[in-house]
């Protein structure tokens, strides 16, 4: 019976976790917004260029608006 709960708790487990992500921040973008979802995860949207942009999308959202520590400068963007 044991045994039988143990691999159910471990099936469980396995189940709820998430995959994790790649990369984070879009070097293409100098600002980006810290988005803090329900139940504590964070996302990173980097796709402004002004603080301004960003923190009107993030009013009204558990958000912030950072500075993208991986923008690749001023690179012509296609």
């Amino acid at each position: 019976m044991r045994v039988l709960a143990l691999a159910i708790l471990a099936m469980a487990t396995i189940a709820m976790t998430q995959p994790t992500r790649a990369q984070t921040y879009n070097p293409r973008y100098p600002i980006c917004a810290k988005i803090t979802q329900n139940f504590g995860g964070e996302s990173y949207e980097c796709a402004y260029d002004s603080m301004a942009q960003c923190q009107a999308r993030a009013s009204g959202l558990g958000a912030q608006c950072v500075v993208n520590p991986f923008y690749a400068g001023g690179r012509n963007r296609r």
